[in-house]
């Protein structure tokens, strides 16, 4: 800006923030000039001050002098525009996904940053995971590195390029001829499989992780090993595995099979090519740009079936592992024979067992068990409840094999844990998996706030430095109260589960009685005739309001699995299977 004018930022509809010369202030109002010569009036306390252009692309954005919205987003954005995607913000680093390959994850980048300190080099998540490195060994204290941020935001791979660097690190501490192959590798080498079985597409996001995953690196007497002996996962969407939103698609391995790379399959598993005749994994898309499946099969194939020392944990249960996954592919039909008797076969079950177990399931009334018949809606049902549950299953012993070959056996004295989580999402269409997955993400945001804002406000004071306690008004705990308390959104859940009667609106009336009018975060949901799902209620979360559909949440809460099939799949001739559900 020119000596003399006084520049800020005011909110535009369109670009956020733009920036504006002051011309004129009086009575609580400013007439400004935007850069296309427009006058505006706004009110003063909209107007947000803008930094000398010294702090332009400044690296951490702690020192800017005025620290607001539109200055970050200001500075983001201008280095962005010079693929500098990583910012430090204090303490943190701030990441833009940039949807390409940058050369920014090279061997002689890690050893650029590794022993570095922070200032010695550019903002870069490798230098987060250097610190956290050095500070656990010469602090001799366990590391957490949290990585946030909302759906398709890269937290996943910002993960892997954490656990990337801890592995090379470690690598430097092996013995040769210990460990079968380098940890690098085996990490390397398990991530298709990871991918395949544990990433879907979303609307947002072609690669979106649906679980949890908690990596931890751990430090023995004589050298550092990153030990993923807490790939803690569960599947946070065991609903995609039977139904899938417009534009959305089940897990990336069931079209990996279905693309035909690897013939073998076809016969193996009995198998029909074309996705829509299952039902389970073509209610959304079936194909994504730019994502080959049958080279990505290759590549999971390559994971689980080639020598080497990942998959020695897969030997023998090839047949078994895929075969389960087609489980959720059976039509349910008044006559589905056929369908069964493949289903069967591919389980190692008999086919009259099965439908019988479907048909007319023994359940306990009192202290006696009765047949039930079932009709085809609830049977559908009941297929679903065993679908989800057999892949979560899986998957976590899938999960279980890999930590088996990436153990290093030794004593953990310290650890550094890296955590990945489903982002923060709003949809047009958000039922009870998005109120978890957001329920989370505040439980964590509220962690970050407390730990960034009221702590370090609480160490100033410790450390004698004068200091006036600012309430940055960044609480998120009414919204975390409103679900999770006593009388919350969870607990009249719960409750209304344990009624024969109950049903979807009695849950909606009660959330109303219980918290329309009283808790500011719980509101009803504003009319839009452009939308094309209903919205029952909307809550005021940190990253935005969400609209929800309560249709279907307490068969989702409840999800019983029919006993009787579960004891015919503790005796199946599918090892595998029958050990999933051997407990």
């Amino acid at each position: 800006p020119s000596p003399g004018k006084k520049r800020a930022w005011i909110p535009d509809e369109k670009e956020a923030y733009i920036e504006v010369e002051i011309k004129e202030s009086t009575g609580g109002k400013v007439t400004v000039e935007t850069k296309n010569k427009e006058t505006r009036v706004v009110k003063e306390d909209e107007l947000q001050p803008m930094n000398p252009p010294k702090f332009d692309m400044i690296e951490d954005m702690a020192m800017l002098t005025h620290l607001n919205e539109a200055s970050v987003l200001y500075n983001l954005k201008r280095r962005y525009s010079h693929w500098m995607i990583y910012t430090y913000s204090g303490l943190f680093c701030v990441t833009i996904n940039p949807y390409k390959w940058l050369p920014v994850y090279t061997a002689p980048v890690v050893a650029a940053y590794k022993g570095k300190r922070r200032t010695e080099a550019p903002p870069h998540i490798y230098s987060i995971a250097d610190n956290a490195y050095n500070d656990m060994l010469r602090n001799r204290e366990n590391q957490s590195m949290l990585i946030t941020g909302e759906s398709g935001a890269g937290k996943t791979v910002n993960t892997k390029r954490v656990i990337q660097y801890f592995a090379i690190v470690a690598a430097l501490g092996d013995t040769p001829g210990k460990k079968l192959g380098t940890l690098e590798d085996q990490i390397i080498e398990a991530n298709p499989a990871m991918e395949a079985f544990g990433n879907a597409k979303t609307i947002r996001n072609d690669n979106s992780s649906r679980f949890v995953s908690v990596l931890s690196k751990t430090k023995s007497q004589s050298a550092v090993f990153m030990q993923a002996e807490c790939i803690t996962c569960a599947i946070v969407f065991s609903m995609v595995v039977i139904f899938q939103q417009p534009k959305e698609r089940s897990y990336h391995i069931y079209y990996q099979i279905l693309s035909g790379k690897k013939p073998e399959l076809q016969d193996m598993l009995l198998l029909s090519l074309n996705p829509y005749d299952y039902h389970f994994c073509s209610q959304g898309v079936t194909t994504v740009d730019n994502l080959d499946d049958g080279e990505e099969l290759m590549a999971t194939d390559v994971c689980l079936l080639q020598p080497s020392p990942l998959n020695s944990n897969f030997s023998g249960r090839r047949s078994d592992f895929e075969s389960i996954i087609q489980y959720p592919g059976w039509k349910i039909t008044p006559d589905s024979g056929e369908g069964a008797d493949k289903a069967a076969y591919l389980m190692g079950i008999s086919s009259a067992d099965l439908i019988k177990g479907l048909l007319h399931p023994r359940v306990k009334v009192g202290n006696e068990y009765v047949t039930k018949g079932q009709n085809v809606e609830q049977v559908v049902y009941a297929v679903g409840a065993l679908a989800k549950a057999t892949y979560d299953r899986m998957f976590k012993w899938l999960v279980t094999r890999i930590n088996k070959t990436l153990d290093t056996k030794l004593a953990r004295q310290f650890f550094i844990g890296v955590l990945d989580i489903a982002g923060f999402e709003i949809f047009d269409y958000n039922s009870f998996e998005q109120l978890c997955i957001n329920f989370t993400n505040e439980k964590l945001q509220q962690f970050f706030n407390h730990h960034m804002f009221v702590l370090e406000q609480e160490e100033y004071k410790k450390e004698g430095i004068e200091w006036v306690f600012i309430d940055f008004g960044l609480d998120l705990q009414a919204c975390i109260d409103l679900i999770e308390k006593p009388l919350g959104i969870l607990s009249i859940l719960e409750e209304e589960c344990m009624f024969p009667k109950a049903s979807d609106m009695s849950f909606k009336a009660k959330l109303y009685d219980n918290h329309l009018g009283k808790s500011p975060n719980f509101q009803k949901p504003r009319p839009d005739k452009k939308k094309k799902y209903e919205a029952h209620f909307e809550l005021v979360h940190y990253a935005g309001v969400v609209p929800y559909n309560i249709i279907g949440w307490l068969d989702k809460n409840k999800d019983p699995l029919n006993e009787t099939v579960v004891s015919v799949f503790q005796k199946s001739q599918n090892k595998l299977l029958a050990s999933l559900y051997e407990n």
